[in-house]
């Protein structure tokens, strides 16, 4: 079993990993919805945990029981223990998916992007939040991970659009950071 750096990491990234974009999150998400939603590879809750008073009912689903171990502790959350190319929850079951800066660590970018696809409801919205690798400060991230053994895969934020060919699309980029907004 490969060395789980965020089980590792988890209690550092509790207690200070805050979430800085939350307002950008909410505009590309189109929060506030009476509906569910899913965070991919939520880690700790710390996004899920802040969108919490913007969503009916909030899920998470990640692979490291590390960061599950905090994110069980936030409140009206329910965590899952899954991969995000497997996720186990019905077709169609969310309203909003989000997924905010993981899918640079996922085994495969295209499954993942059809899982979520599978999820999300018709007419319901998936927000990726990713660094941006075109900018020299996320090249540098990218060249760190991967010294420290992690299996980092950076897309540009048009090849992650490319993962959901056919849906409508927008990319937002700001600071270093890139949002893709998919309408189903």
């Amino acid at each position: 079993m490969p060395f789980d750096h965020f089980g590792f990491i988890a209690p550092i990234y509790h207690r200070v990993g805050t979430y800085s974009n939350l307002d950008a999150m909410i505009s590309y998400a189109d929060l506030p919805t009476t509906g569910r939603l899913l965070d991919v590879g939520g880690g700790t809750g710390r996004v899920a945990n802040a969108l919490s008073p913007f969503a009916k009912q909030i899920a998470l689903a990640d692979p490291s029981r590390g960061m599950l171990h905090y994110s069980a502790s936030v409140p009206d959350i329910q965590p899952a223990e899954a991969i995000s190319e497997h996720l186990p929850f019905p077709d169609e079951s969310f309203d909003r998916v989000i997924m905010v800066d993981a899918l640079h660590h996922v085994f495969s970018q295209a499954e993942t992007a059809q899982e979520m696809w599978r999820v999300l409801k018709p007419g319901g919205r998936i927000v990726i939040e990713e660094p941006d690798i075109r900018g020299f400060g996320v090249k540098l991230i990218a060249i760190a991970e991967k010294l420290l053994l992690m299996r980092s895969h950076f897309l540009a934020p048009e090849k992650i659009e490319k993962l959901f060919s056919g849906a409508e699309t927008q990319i937002h980029s700001r600071d270093g950071t890139a949002w893709i907004i998919i309408q189903k």
